[in-house]
């Protein structure tokens, strides 16, 4: 019988001490779990903080340099209505470096194989607007390429510099497509385009082109042609040389483009802050997209990419 007491004494305790154990292990496991929903949640606040200030950081207004130096814009890649050529873009830098004290001159660090001229013009425009407003000289620096719409731009500068090996020139104005009328006809394929109005298929690469519509486009080419010609003859003035081939579309060195008037001397970025502005210190007030800006724009692109696809697999309505 004092046998079986102390058996179940013995059970009774090492039940318990399970218990026990099985209850602080669930206790630990809970905490564990707890600081983990914490942990978790802090980091996503983080990253929710840091996407936010990415978001502003360039909204925010910046101190201005009062220390001398010489401002400097970047117009770098193809001039368009998106991305860091744009006029959304360069117009701003193009006020805060002038409206600052410190600034004693603006370059124009230039590398474009042109793009579009309603953007240059809207660049070239405000260029002038500033020069006068502000009374302080800017110049252009060209790297490798300043051709069309770039020099649009740069025809605006007091003054314009060039590496001996840069590409110049090629003012004039282009509309390029392709046509697969006779290939479709060689397939057997049939263009089926309806359209009210005479002209609304006018430049559908899939459909015959009138000689009416090839001048309707030669005019409208013609006349932005004659409107970049007299930008640049506004801003190079007497400068320029007589040359027939000069608004032929051809482009030039920056050596043979100094002979021509083009530009007005060779130079970088540097020698022309140090010896032309007397103020080395560079100061870029380049507006650049941030990474979160092309995070939102490939976000809203792969969004609306999918919406596209889901509702080309509808079924169709019946």
């Amino acid at each position: 019988m004092e046998n079986e007491v102390t058996l179940d004494a013995k059970t009774l305790h090492w039940e318990r001490e399970a218990i026990e154990k099985l209850l602080m292990a669930d206790l630990r496991e809970r905490r564990a779990a707890r600081r983990w929903r914490i942990f978790r949640s802090l980091v996503w606040m983080l990253l929710f903080g840091a996407l936010i200030w990415l978001l502003v950081a360039d909204m925010l207004p910046t101190s201005k340099t009062t220390v001398a130096h010489t401002a400097m814009v970047t117009i770098k890649g193809e001039i368009a209505d998106t991305g860091e050529a744009s006029a959304e873009y360069v117009l701003p830098a193009l006020r805060s470096a002038l409206e600052d004290d410190g600034a004693q001159a603006l370059v124009l660090l230039i590398n474009s194989p042109g793009g579009s001229p309603v953007q240059a013009g809207l660049i070239n425009d405000e260029i002038r607007r500033l020069r006068a407003l502000h009374k302080k000289p800017i110049y252009a620096v060209v790297e490798e390429t300043c051709a069309s719409a770039a020099y649009y731009i740069a025809s605006a500068a007091d003054k314009i510099y060039v590496n001996k090996a840069s590409i110049v020139g090629s003012i004039g104005v282009l509309m390029d497509g392709f046509g697969f009328t006779g290939t479709m006809e060689k397939l057997g394929v049939e263009r089926r385009l309806l359209t009210a109005g005479a002209n609304k298929g006018f430049l559908d690469p899939f459909s015959p082109q009138s000689e009416t519509q090839k001048q309707y486009a030669q005019v409208m080419l013609d006349q932005i042609h004659q409107q970049f010609i007299a930008v640049v003859k506004q801003g190079r003035g007497d400068r320029l040389k007589p040359n027939p081939e000069m608004f032929s579309g051809l482009f030039w060195t920056g050596e043979q483009a100094v002979q021509m008037g083009l530009a007005d001397g060779l130079g970088s970025l540097d020698s022309v802050a140090r010896d032309i502005v007397k103020a080395e210190k560079l100061v870029d007030y380049t507006n650049k997209e941030n990474i979160a800006e092309r995070f939102a724009k490939r976000f809203g692109a792969a969004i609306g990419g999918g919406a596209v696809n889901a509702l080309r697999t509808l079924p169709p309505v019946r």
